[in-house]
C-alpha cells in the first residue's frame, strides 16, 4: 500500500502527541487536575472523525468532571489541532474513557486472590 494510504494513522499519532501536550499545561481547567493520559487516537480514513481514548485516574466524580472539562474544551482543541497540524478541516473529536488500566488492575487483584490460598 502507498504511504498516503496510512495518512490517517500518522495524523492520529500527531493528534495524540498534541493533545497530550495541551493536557500537560495549556488547558487550565481545574477539573483536569487529576492524571489525564491520552492512550490512543483513532482517526477515520476520511479524516472526519477522531476517537481519543483517555485514561483518567481518580474517583468516579473526578473522572466525570475531567470528561466534562474535555467536552467543554473540544472547540479549543480542534482549533489548535487545525493550526498546529496545518489541517484544512480538523476532525470531530470524540473522547472515550479508556478503562484498560483499571481492568488490568482488577485482573491482577483476582490473580493475587487465587494465588493466596495455594501459598498457605
Amino acid at each position: 500500500m502507498l504511504a498516503s494510504g496510512h495518512r490517517h494513522e500518522r495524523i492520529a499519532e500527531e493528534i495524540r502527541h498534541e493533545i497530550s501536550a495541551m493536557l500537560c499545561g495549556e488547558l487550565k481547567d481545574p477539573r483536569l487536575a487529576t492524571l489525564v493520559t491520552v492512550t490512543e487516537v483513532r482517526v477515520s480514513p476520511d479524516l472526519k472523525h477522531a476517537r481519543i481514548y483517555v485514561s483518567v485516574l481518580g474517583t468516579d466524580a473526578e473522572q466525570a468532571a475531567a470528561f466534562r472539562a474535555l467536552a467543554s474544551a473540544t472547540g479549543f482543541i480542534r482549533r489548535e489541532l487545525s493550526t498546529r497540524l496545518r489541517l484544512r478541516r480538523s476532525p470531530d473529536l470524540h473522547f472515550v474513557h479508556d478503562r484498560a488500566a483499571q481492568y488490568g488492575q482488577h485482573l491482577e487483584e483476582l490473580l493475587r486472590q487465587v494465588r493466596k490460598p495455594s501459598e498457605s
